[in-house]
């Protein structure tokens, strides 16, 4: 029990300084332990500095910019939750595979990270276009060279948000209806398997 409180203290206070994102792109990613993860600070890891959410192999994969989401503990397990719209290509993908990684990159990479939230892969080579490159990790997921940090995941489980489950009918107002974008988004709990890191 105490190495469990040990871990979740790890994964979800200690979210300060990690190593700096600065890294330079030649470094080869490694695999690392997961406690790399409680020198993150998860507000600005998913909120303000973005990730790439992607699913499929080599053979086939896409990907997309989001924004929302968070990483904590659940069912005993490291985890992450993510929010797509069944709209979006990515979903697609998802929905066939059982994993999926969460890519974060410096600062550097914010202009990329908007050409992949802004266009569709159906459209185009969207990845090219935003200069990076495509790389398998152990389990066939895949990811990119330029990326800082990352996470590659299992999916645990989903569930579809429903109008009569808004409590706050506001944000069902402000998002979804004034801001219309699509359609409510498909939650997906993601197992934390593995981090990578330069």
């Amino acid at each position: 029990m105490k190495f469990k409180v040990i871990a979740f203290a790890a994964l979800c206070m200690a979210w300060m300084g990690c190593q700096s994102s600065e890294a330079p792109n030649n470094q080869e990613m490694k695999k690392q332990d997961i406690a790399l993860l409680g020198k993150e600070d998860a507000f600005q890891l998913i909120g303000k500095e973005w990730m790439l959410i992607t699913a499929g192999d080599s053979t086939s994969y896409n990907t997309m910019t989001a924004s929302w989401g968070g990483i904590g503990w659940l069912w005993n397990k490291p985890v992450a939750f993510i929010f797509v719209r069944p709209e979006r290509y990515t979903h697609e993908f998802i929905e066939k595979n059982d994993r999926l990684s969460l890519s974060f990159f410096s600062e550097d990479y914010k202009p990329a990270l908007q050409i992949c939230g802004t266009k569709s892969g159906r459209d185009g080579d969207k990845v090219k276009e935003a200069g990076l490159s495509p790389k398998s990790l152990e389990s066939g997921v895949m990811t990119f060279d330029e990326a800082r940090m990352v996470l590659d995941c299992k999916k645990l489980f989903k569930t579809e948000m429903t109008d009569s489950a808004f409590i706050d009918k506001e944000l069902l107002a402000r998002w979804y209806s004034e801001k219309p974008g699509g359609g409510l988004h498909t939650i997906y709990v993601v197992e934390i398997e593995s981090v990578y890191a330069k």
